[in-house]
């Protein structure tokens, strides 16, 4: 598995199959799923965090079952650019990802998914309790769909 840009994982890519949006939080993993001409993500699953073995097995094994080709994780950058903890721990677990997986992989700037993705939900009157539900894969689908967006004019 290869950390790079979507740049560089647009000619790695087969011309059909599924990439696996990926929001990594602390508590959670929010995963999406584009269909296979990769024009729109859509929300899949939510992951509970335990350990990273399990987090890692978890995520493999819904990949594999959707027969996904690539992985668009979001890299949660501050408002500046800069890398803070959140980022450099996304870094790290992807690093670790990629000494039991060979899936090919492309970080996507995340700022604002979570907070824009929320306020979508708080729009259509959702409760609280469901934004909690759902907000997390929505996330990732968001950040999939950006990534998806920018592909096409690759």
């Amino acid at each position: 598995m290869r950390a790079t840009t979507l740049e560089d994982l647009a000619p790695l890519l087969p011309p059909k199959g599924r990439l696996m949006g990926l929001d990594l939080g602390t508590k959670t993993i929010g995963l999406a799923l584009s269909d296979v001409e990769r024009r729109l993500a859509s929300p899949l699953d939510t992951i509970a965090r335990v350990k990273f073995s399990r987090d890692a097995d978890s995520l493999l094994k819904r990949a594999a079952d959707f027969g996904v080709c690539a992985l668009v994780v979001g890299l949660p950058l501050n408002m500046d650019g800069t890398e803070g903890p959140r980022a450099q721990a996304t870094r790290a677990f992807m690093r670790n990802l990629s000494k039991t997986a060979s899936l090919p992989f492309a970080f996507w700037d995340e700022r604002l998914s979570t907070a824009a993705v929320t306020r979508e939900l708080i729009a259509q009157d959702a409760s609280r309790a469901k934004r909690a539900e759902v907000v997390d894969r929505m996330a990732a689908a968001y950040i999939l769909q950006g990534a998806l967006d920018r592909l096409k004019r690759l």
